[in-house]
């Protein structure tokens, strides 16, 4: 326990802090499952952006075997990678929103969507719901939390000197598969139920542990390989 406390960074408690508005609109805002989710699924693309940034400062140290042309070559590598980072890691938002909506969008008296549905409407929709009713200032909460991670850890420790683009590649996914299988499931589970606040609290809750836990699992694993 002791262990764990002492991990409990600055960009951990800035992140548990984000991460708390949500907890504050569904108690006193009367946030849905509908609008956390998408609030989750906005903090996904600010991942993916803060990811760029660091796929485009990444430098490795020089390596054993192949001294400087290791660095050399994730430089070069990074005109490939971050365009096609960019593009993919979209593309796979895109499809996570629409699955969010299709799954826990607001649906009319005949079962029908009540909004534009799913695609460009649907998204924008989905942008819309995370930001209204105090949601942009929970966006801008996790907005500054991942960047004063990103200063403090992977600048600031020298994280950036311990990873390859390559490897920043694949690093958002993890996240987003762990955490949103397991918040989708719980969501469809709570509207299913009728959406109780009790269970819609407990989720969120439940997003927050899972969140620092990974938070310290990815750092512990850079710092160990300094």
């Amino acid at each position: 326990m002791d262990s764990f406390v002492k991990r409990l960074d600055a960009s951990i408690w800035m992140l548990v802090g984000a991460n708390l508005i949500p907890l504050f609109g569904v108690v006193f805002w009367e946030w849905s499952t509908f609008e956390v989710v998408a609030l989750y699924w906005l903090e996904n693309v600010v991942l993916g952006g803060v990811n760029i940034l660091k796929m485009i400062t990444c430098s490795p140290s020089q390596d054993q075997e192949f001294g400087n042309e290791a660095g050399n070559l994730n430089h070069r590598i990074k005109v490939f990678l971050v365009p096609f980072f960019t593009f993919h890691y979209g593309f796979f938002c895109f499809v996570h929103g629409i699955f969010v909506f299709a799954l826990l969008g607001e649906k009319d008296g005949n079962g029908g969507m009540m909004s534009q549905g799913p695609g460009l409407g649907g998204l924008s929709q989905l942008v819309e719901r995370a930001v209204e009713q105090g949601g942009k200032w929970a966006v801008l909460a996790l907005v500054l939390s991942h960047l004063f991670s990103f200063a403090t850890n992977y600048l600031g420790k020298g994280e950036y000197r311990r990873i390859s683009a390559p490897q920043l590649m694949f690093a958002p996914y993890a996240r987003i598969v762990v955490l949103h299988v397991a918040i989708l499931f719980g969501a469809f589970a709570i509207v299913a139920m009728g959406s109780p606040i009790l269970l819609l609290v407990l989720l969120i809750l439940g997003k927050i542990l899972i969140d620092v836990a990974m938070h310290n699992r990815s750092h512990q694993k850079l710092s160990e390989a300094s």
